[in-house]
């Protein structure tokens, strides 16, 4: 089924939050930038996401595409209204527009989340969409995904051409190393596909196992918190590891004394995300 935008509504904080926002991210990303809610249909079902975007964009104007992947399963990892002002407006205040998908199965949308199944559809579906936007240069294209947006990030990266660069924050590279110590993931790929092996199907879904797929003129970010006990920082090393032997572009920053969510290094790891795509989109 074709995609389409059904809905589009711009997102306004109250003072209080304004106020917040301002002192999380900045009053650049407030006064300059523009974020809304929107839905989408991807493969016939309504899926909620975001767009950023400066405010002021001159006439005929073309910003380079950001497509923002979440972490999280289902509704746990979904990014509020006021959180996506912040993270969205941020990257839209550095001169790009951000597209961002909450993933079918999610904040009563339809479907159901399938962990980097047809739901990767929803990612590609939106990326389409971003043609609608005159303002978009869907020609240039930065991908950025943390925790399991990392996985969903390696696996578009093998099947959609002509994407520039990736940044992958504390990203999922072998799932099953992940799941397999989460026994409610396990739990639901059993519901779901009776008599599957579970292990099997995240090897069609790992980084790792599958790295002869990536292209090789993506230029790669890698990103994590020494002392992530959630994602481990061996999924963003061993990509490294094999990024370097094969000649492949690529940088890995580990920030020590940071956790998942890189909360102590938030400004640095902003920095070296804000470069990378100034040097590569």
């Amino acid at each position: 089924m074709i995609p389409e935008i059904i809905e589009r509504e711009e997102i306004h904080l109250s003072p209080h939050f304004e106020k917040m926002l301002i002192s999380g991210w900045s009053e650049e990303v407030l006064r300059n930038t523009m974020t809304e809610r929107i839905v989408y249909l991807s493969d016939g079902y309504r899926v909620k996401g975001y767009l950023a975007y400066p405010k002021f964009i001159k006439k005929d104007e073309k910003l380079p595409c950001v497509m923002w992947n979440r972490g999280g399963m289902k509704n746990k990892g979904v990014i509020d209204s006021f959180t996506a002002r912040g993270i969205f407006g941020l990257i839209a205040s550095w001169g790009y527009a951000v597209f961002a998908s909450m993933y079918r199965g999610s904040v009563r949308g339809e479907g159901e989340d399938q962990f980097g199944g047809g739901d990767l559809n929803d990612i590609t579906n939106l990326m389409m969409l971003a043609e609608e936007f005159p303002f978009a240069d869907t020609s240039r294209w930065g991908m950025e995904g943390w925790s399991r947006g990392g996985m969903m990030t390696y696996l578009t990266l093998m099947n959609v051409p002509g994407i520039k660069c990736a940044v992958l924050v504390g990203g999922i590279s072998d799932p099953w190393a992940y799941i397999k110590t989460k026994p409610d993931i396990i739990e639901y790929y059993n519901h779901k596909m009776p008599g599957r092996d579970i292990e099997e199907v995240m090897r069609t879904r790992s980084a790792q196992y599958r790295f002869e797929e990536l292209p090789r003129d993506v230029k790669y970010l890698l990103v994590h918190g020494a002392s992530d006990d959630i994602i481990l920082p061996e999924h963003s090393i061993e990509m490294a590891r094999r990024f370097g032997e094969r000649g492949v572009t690529y940088a890995l920053h580990i920030f020590e004394e940071s956790d998942h969510y890189l909360r102590q290094s938030r400004r640095q790891v902003d920095e070296v995300r804000r470069g990378w795509y100034e040097k590569y989109l």
